[in-house]
């Protein structure tokens, strides 16, 4: 939830740390701070609020050097948003310095006996408790002789009293040339590079420096110099881990002349989605191939039933799913909150095979899910978006999204690139049971026309930005659609609430005369997702619900439906598609309506207010 950045060699760190933290900023932006060793001594820069206006500013006044950082930038748990809750923290000699994400469940009770001990806290936050139990032991360890470096060995001591997750970096002034980490719930990798080393949650962060990358696992302690790097765990003594090359480059987490990362990332669609289907579609066979799913077509086909815990917008994705397996492969499916699956006794029969999505593949909840299903003896498959990911990591098997980084809140191209990985893998899933090869191919021959299609919708940007701006001020919204685009109408709505802060409510069409028909009137704009389907007569006739109440309807219909435009107060048309393909279409501009609506609204649309990127905390 929070943005760790560290780095150990012979440049000046502060701007590294830096630019390190404004890549991280979208994972948390309430505050950020650095601590850098120099002669003996921490210089600690820390500052509330985002970095540009706070951290920044406070370094340009007032800089710092050395060779040896470490940087946080925070989305707050325990304690509000202040200097002083800022990472980093120090223990209580100040000779410890530690940036920390996650939660430490216990940090009261550690709390209550350092303070008898006579410790003194400055913050309200569970980090400065750990700072302080790492410099309780490092106090006695420090001068012994043994196996593992004193700092090392001090945190591996505090980690074990400790319950709940974290990320760490910690450093220590005594030995400047050492850096340590570890993770358990929350990411952490290290970036190898020539005669220095970096730490981060996040290789956005690093990747400007260094391609090469080792992801930590759950329990790993590593010990970090500037010109080596070895990895212990809490767990074993021994430790596995393997050194990476990032898939994309420094450019690719960059705006480029885009005014905000979402509004690039909305643009970005077309190759996106083509990058999600490239190789994987053996159109004269109508047959998808996928290379990581670890499962033979034996085992697949004794599938008898599908689970697919998700968050977000990815639960949005998955309802699609839902929809795309009953239709191709009747596969009974059910799509899950994994917050509330996590929890729940489900009954799942022997041959379910459960499917997580996620896009940073470090999402507590699904992942907690992936982990619950893997105990009970499920195969769980992945679509995950980031290489090396813990969730990518620890399933069975898997498919890569290759959409690149995703640096907007909220989330555009991976919903895609999501949906279309889900259209593929049903597909598949049909065509090893009963799906004949012309409906194979009719399908993946459209899927094949989506990245086209996508950039004629989105060479209608300007109008929907007029009909944005008519809209604006609305402080209420409904979107509506049936079957496919039931889950693109939540879609629209949530992408709408997370950046505007407009209330915005997704329905299945037919489902407004049960209630929530009540709260049409004409300050109350309804969003129909209304394409030229089987299920357009039927939506039709919901849409005249609304109009004899006096409610605003924009539509999102397609091409040619001339009918339509006497009947709403705006329209946007999309391609015709087939109707599984459709949700690929018809929420391009709804993403876009939400983004011009926020802009329109003066809101910071890549970082809104309460949201971070990766929800890596229940």
């Amino acid at each position: 939830m929070c943005g760790i950045v560290g780095y150990i060699g012979k440049r000046d760190a502060t701007p590294i740390l830096l630019e390190g933290l404004r890549r991280l900023e979208y994972r948390g932006y309430d505050s950020a701070g650095i601590a850098l060793q120099s002669d003996g001594k921490f210089q600690v820069r820390k500052k509330k609020g985002k970095i540009d206006e706070g951290l920044a500013r406070l370094l340009a006044s007032n800089a710092i050097q050395g060779c040896a950082g470490i940087g946080h930038t925070r989305w707050a748990t325990h304690g509000p948003p202040s200097d002083e809750n800022s990472h980093p923290h120090l223990d209580q000699s100040g000779r410890i310095a530690v940036v920390h994400n996650g939660v430490i469940e216990n940090f009261e009770r550690l709390k209550e006996r350092m303070i008898r001990d006579g410790h003194k806290f400055v913050s309200a936050t569970d980090t400065e408790v750990l700072a302080h139990l790492i410099g309780e032991h490092y106090m006695k360890v420090k001068g012994q002789k043994g196996d593992r470096h004193p700092l090392t060995q001090a945190v591996m001591n505090a980690l074990r009293e400790v319950i709940g997750t974290y990320g760490i970096a910690v450093l220590s002034v005594d030995y400047p040339g050492v850096m340590v980490g570890a993770r358990r719930g929350s990411p952490l990798l290290v970036g190898v590079g020539e005669g220095e080393h970096f730490l981060a949650s996040d290789a956005s962060a690093v990747v400007a420096h260094t391609r090469q990358v080792a992801y930590l696992n759950d329990y790993d302690v590593a010990t970090i110099e500037a010109g080596r790097f070895d990895v212990t765990s809490l767990g074993s003594d021994t430790a596995k881990v393997q050194i990476s090359q990032l898939e994309f480059g420094a450019e690719a987490a960059e705006k480029g002349d885009f005014a905000h990362y979402m509004l690039k990332e909305i643009f970005e669609q077309p190759r996106t989605v083509r990058n999600a289907l490239r190789g994987r579609m053996d159109l004269e066979e109508g047959m998808p191939k996928f290379g990581g799913l670890n499962m033979t077509t034996a085992e697949l086909r004794e599938v008898d039933q599908i689970v697919i815990p998700a968050c977000g917008t990815s639960w949005h994705a998955a309802l699609i799913g839902e929809y795309l397996f009953e239709e191709f492969a009747h596969i009974p499916t059910e799509v899950e909150y994994a917050s509330e699956f996590r929890y729940r006794n489900s009954p799942l029969e022997k041959h379910t095979l459960v499917l997580v999505i996620t896009q940073s593949g470090e999402t507590a909840d699904t992942l907690a899910g992936l982990r619950e299903s893997r105990r009970r003896g499920h195969k769980v498959l992945a679509i995950c978006n980031v290489v090396g990911s813990t969730i990518a990591r620890e399933a069975d098997g898997g498919i890569y999204l290759h959409a690149g980084p995703e640096i907007g809140v909220a989330s555009t191209k991976a919903f895609t690139s999501q949906v279309s990985v889900l259209t593929l893998f049903a597909l598949m899933m049909g065509r090893i049971r009963m799906l004949s090869n012309s409906r194979g191919m009719h399908v993946m021959r459209a899927l094949e026309n989506a990245g086209d299609q996508i950039e004629k919708v989105l060479e209608q940007n300007d109008a929907i930005r007029k009909i944005a701006m008519k809209y604006a001020a609305s402080e209420d919204f409904f979107f509506l659609g049936r079957q496919y685009n039931f889950p693109v109408a939540l879609e629209g709505a949530l992408k709408l609430k997370e950046i505007s802060y407009i209330h915005a409510e997704g329905y299945p069409a037919a489902e407004m005369k049960h209630g929530p028909i009540a709260m049409i009137d004409e300050k109350t704009p309804s969003v129909f997702v209304i394409p030229s389907d089987g299920m357009y007569e039927k939506s039709f006739s919901n849409l005249e619900e609304i109009k004899a109440r006096k409610g605003p309807v924009i539509a999102i219909a397609t091409e040619g439906n001339a009918r339509i435009r006497d009947r709403v107060d705006d329209v946007i048309y999309i391609p015709a598609a087939p109707e599984p393909i459709s949700p690929l279409l018809s929420v391009i501009p709804l993403q876009l309506l939400a983004y011009h609506i926020a802009v329109a609204r003066g809101c910071d649309v890549d970082k809104p207010r309460n949201l971070a990127k990766s929800v890596t905390v229940e």
